[in-house]
């Protein structure tokens, strides 16, 4: 069987099993919003927005909150340094009754936006409503977050270690990845685990680009294409300090009619020119120690016919994973002093490749296949704020000469090897 073929139905039976389970737990399922949190630091605290996911309010309330970081980078290749304010997000939600609830996310990416040169970026990060069902089952509708990897539903700042979010986080799952639909959670009473199953609307594959994985393709809730649409579940069981969680994902990428996808020879529909998506990770932890490990690839069959099409230069594969290990440094202090405080260090390997397979027309950028090495430390002085730092070590594959534009002398040799000192202040509330 071809190498790709392979994947896909890899994908498609790993998604199948998502549903299967879902369908066989959720008929004893009764449920609540109050999903486990991830547990990636020991101390946190609940926010605002956390408030919002407990069931039986009395009486109407709002509710503000919010999280952000500051950053600093030293690219020692380029010697460059930079800071940003990299992202302010503002939270609103209000509960109207104990059955429904408004949940919304503005954020100000990078300080300011302003037309021209570097700019930054507002947008809705969610926006929904929330209808509780029972303590055990609720339905959310509106521009949310789909539930796959780790990061993507957890992204403030204090629930990862590290300046910056998982790279592996950051290309093969785009966080903050966001979709208008509707979803479904719940718990199991007979068993510790949760379950999701959402429709969205789908990807758009006249805006993949090169080196983005799908990233470009995400509408994020502005003028989506919903000519095809997207089905998405995970499954999450928890067992002593441990948490395991299964996700996939499978969409349509064509948004145009068919009359105008057939032109381009793509296929439409709901499913057309699809993308599937796996993911796996477990997490650990106790006694201040915390373990992480997440493992995702994302199959492209029709990749040929969008590079046909738009010359895109899309792949047919994306691969990723890493392992993470770290522990609080102040677990066994015994003084008042230290007892709501954290020093965490941690290290973390992660292996990637944004083209682990092209189709025909397709050209390998070896820059894409990279492993990254990340260690660090974090500070809480109280359980809402950090201030971190760490050191990133980046290997990447050979650069194609097919691909360089502006090649040696005019522009400095590609270095396979970089290396990033990160710095940065985080908080919510």
């Amino acid at each position: 069987m071809h190498p790709i073929i392979q994947g896909m139905y890899m994908n498609k039976a790993i998604f199948l099993l998502f549903v299967s389970l879902f369908a066989t737990y959720a008929s004893r399922a009764q449920n609540k919003h109050a999903v486990a949190q991830t547990p990636a630091q020991q101390l946190i605290a609940s926010t605002g927005e956390d408030s919002m996911n407990s069931y039986g309010a009395t009486h109407a309330k709002t509710v503000i909150s919010g999280y952000g970081e500051l950053t600093y980078q030293r690219d020692f290749n380029t010697r460059q340094s930079t800071v940003e304010l990299k992202r302010a997000v503002l939270f609103i939600g209000h509960q109207f009754t104990r059955h429904i609830a408004f949940l919304s996310e503005l954020e100000v990416e990078g300080a300011k936006v302003e037309g021209g040169g570097l700019t930054g970026e507002i947008a809705m990060e969610q926006a929904y409503l929330k209808f509780s069902l029972n303590p055990r089952q609720y339905i959310v509708a509106g521009l949310f977050l789909p539930r796959i990897g780790i990061v993507n539903e957890n992204h403030m700042p204090i629930n990862f270690n590290g300046v910056e979010r998982p790279m592996v986080e950051q290309t093969v799952i785009p966080s903050t990845w966001r979709e208008l639909g509707i979803a479904f959670y719940g718990q199991t009473t007979a068993l510790p685990l949760t379950y999701s199953v959402a429709i969205a609307n789908g990807l758009n594959n006249a805006a993949f680009e090169h080196g983005s994985g799908f990233e470009g393709g995400k509408a994020e809730g502005q003028h989506a294409g919903a000519n095809n649409l997207a089905v998405t579940a995970a499954i999450q069981y928890f067992a002593g300090n441990w948490k395991f969680q299964l996700s996939g994902y499978a969409g349509g990428t064509t948004i145009l009619n068919p009359r105008a996808a057939d032109s381009l020879q793509l296929e439409s529909g709901i499913f057309g020119t699809p993308l599937y998506l796996a993911e796996a990770d477990v997490q650990y932890n106790n006694n201040g120690i915390s373990f992480k490990a997440l493992g995702c690839n994302v199959s492209i069959p029709g990749a040929d016919h969008i590079n046909l099409a738009y010359d895109n230069n899309t792949p047919s594969q994306i691969y990723g994973a890493y392992a993470e290990l770290g522990y609080n440094l102040l677990e066994r202090a015994k003084s008042n002093k230290w007892k709501n405080k954290q020093l965490n260090v941690f290290a973390r390997y992660e292996m990637l490749d944004l083209n682990a397979k092209t189709p025909i027309n397709g050209v390998i950028d070896g820059t894409l296949k990279q492993s990254h090495v990340v260690a660090g430390i974090g500070y809480f002085p109280i359980p809402h704020v950090v201030i971190k730092a760490d050191v990133r070590l980046m290997s990447t594959g050979n650069q194609n000469p097919g691909l360089v534009i502006n090649p040696n002398p005019n522009a400095l040799p590609y270095k396979n090897n970089n290396t990033f000192l990160n710095i940065g202040v985080g908080y919510s509330f």
